[in-house]
């Protein structure tokens, strides 16, 4: 978000009680360190400058509004009536008012809209929806922590390298000030305020009566409209009210920490990371020459095999086809990430004296770039063929997904040699967000029982024990194997459905709502006996 007011005065106020005179143009003379009268102050502690705590601290906060105060007290109650059963829609029904009371609050505060924060907005409800779509709890966390991520950034507006990393760290300090902000708000409605909320309060109460009372009637009347309200009410029992009131605590006071901090956010920008101290040419750049070359060996050895050496380096290293590729998988990643880390230290003591430095340090940065870019696609391609081999797992599509994100990293920050960096820090942030909702949407349960069945249909080969772990969004691929192998692999997803007994609209998501149906249709029928024979319930380790 934006603001209307600029940053923090910096004039320094006059001494209090300062009359010191001045002889005709002349200041007044502080004494002498070595003086004898006065000396001690030389050894007094002198100001200091301001520390990052105070730094980045912005203006007071604007008062709390009514619609930002109904907002919390909404998103307390949808988190306690909606969240008790499981995440799902309900999960985005909850944070719709947090929205609306943060945006109100930044309205309050002078704020407006930027593009970068909308696209953050909307980048975090988009997040949202992942877990409504999978029934997979790691793809629904990993959005989750990256709604969380865009959230942070909309609400701070930040744009550089600190703002990016510690913008979340905001939220800690708003959720500690936004209480004495909420009761400083509460104590300003009691006085002059009450005659405008006491009538909306009442009005609520006796809508909340009359629905109840009516609505009971109605049920009562009728069976199919009791069945429908049956259905939309969430059922809430005596012995859920601890855990529905610690909902309701937690959902309010998230609400709350982040009006707050689109009230008054922490001005992160407001830190400089300073550079190192620049090396000499030879200095910076022979270490990084000599590490090009590395890369370039490599880099051939990679092109040989894929253009058709794979029999003789197969021959010259003892080793099989699948372990081959996966051999090398794991350290060409480790290979990527380190890189990323050689990249950032190379530019924090890169040469910068002039238009000379300045290309050397693209020429080899950008050689390192494109020899890493051919590191990713070697890496992929090592998990391609060990896929094909052994089959597609969890971790096994999460690794790869996170080799292709980096190469785009890489693909960034040549791109911010070419064009400039100061875009670059968002740009990372958002495509981490981006990858992390696409990973979502693409359903990675759903791949890997596609994969494997693809597999079973052209080689009959299947790991039945593998899905029994697996979440409900691989139902619809596992019902195309033919029997007894679909049953057998649906056993153990069937029995967590069956355990998990009804579930409400608000917290079931589309998987789950689509593997019920199937296992509706079309029951598990195979016995346990001959699920043990084919190797349904065995152990297995996933690498």
């Amino acid at each position: 978000m934006s603001d209307n007011t600029g940053g923090p005065e910096q004039a320094q106020p006059e001494a209090a009680g300062n009359t010191g005179s001045t002889t005709g143009n002349s200041p007044a003379q502080p004494p002498r360190p070595g003086a004898h009268a006065g000396g001690w102050q030389a050894w007094q502690p002198q100001p200091a400058g301001p520390t990052w705590s105070t730094l980045v601290r912005s203006a007071e906060a604007a008062p709390i509004r009514t619609v930002t105060l109904v907002a919390v007290l909404a998103t307390g109650l949808a988190a306690a009536l909606l969240l008790g059963d499981g995440m799902g829609p309900g999960l985005l029904l909850v944070v719709v008012p947090a929205v609306v009371g943060a945006y109100v609050a930044a309205r309050a505060a002078g704020r407006g809209a930027r593009p970068w924060t909308l696209a953050w907005a909307i980048g975090c409800l988009a997040l949202l929806v992942i877990p409504a779509l999978r029934d997979s709890a790691w793809p629904a966390a990993l959005a989750i922590l990256a709604a969380v991520l865009l959230g942070a950034l909309a609400l701070h507006g930040s744009r550089t390298w600190p703002g990016v990393l510690l913008a979340p760290l905001g939220f800690l300090d708003s959720a500690v000030s936004g209480v004495a902000w909420l009761l400083k708000g509460l104590r300003a409605r009691g006085g002059a305020g009450k005659d405008r909320w006491l009538p909306v309060a009442k009005a609520t109460a006796v809508a909340l009566v009359l629905l109840v009372l009516f609505g009971a009637l109605f049920a009562s009347a009728d069976a199919a409209f009791a069945d429908l309200l049956g259905g939309l009410m969430p059922d809430v029992s005596v012995e859920d009210g601890p855990i529905r009131f610690m909902l309701f605590v937690l959902g309010a006071f998230l609400a709350l920490a982040a009006a707050r901090t689109a009230a008054a956010p922490l001005r992160w920008d407001r830190i400089t990371v300073s550079p190192g101290k620049p090396r000499s040419r030879v200095e910076w750049a022979l270490p990084l020459v000599v590490l090009n070359l590395l890369f370039a060996g490599f880099n051939a050895v990679q092109l040989a095999v894929l253009f058709g050496g794979y029999r003789k380096v197969l021959e010259s290293t003892g080793l099989g086809y699948a372990e081959y590729a996966r051999q090398g998988f794991w350290q060409l990643l480790w290979a990527t990430l380190l890189t990323l880390v050689v990249i950032a230290l190379a530019l924090r003591w890169a040469p910068r004296a002039g238009a000379g430095d300045r290309r050397l340090v693209r020429a080899v940065l950008g050689v390192l770039c494109v020899m890493t870019l051919v590191v990713v696609a070697s890496a992929l391609r090592r998990m391609d063929l060990y896929v094909e081999e052994y089959g597609l797992t969890r971790l096994r599509v999460s690794v790869a997904a996170m080799e292709l994100w980096l190469g785009l990293v890489i693909v960034l920050i040549m791109a911010a040699g070419l064009f400039g960096a100061r875009w670059l820090p968002r740009a990372v942030a958002g495509s981490a967000a981006a990858a992390v909702l696409v990973f979502g949407l693409m359903s990675p349960d759903g791949m890997v029982a596609e994969r494997n069945v693809a597999r079973y249909e052209a080689d009959a080969k299947i790991d039945l024990a593998y899905f029994q772990s697996l979440s409900a969004d691989a139902v619809p691929a596992l019902d195309r194997l033919p029997e007894p192998q679909r049953s057998c692999a649906l056993r153990g997803i069937n029995d967590e459905m069956s355990r998990a007994g009804d579930v409400p609209w608000y917290a079931m998501s589309l998987g789950e709502y689509r593997a019920r149906r199937i296992l509706e249709e079309r029951p598990v029928t195979a016995s346990y006996e001959v699920c043990s024979r084919l190797g349904a319930f065995g152990t297995r380790t996933e690498y």
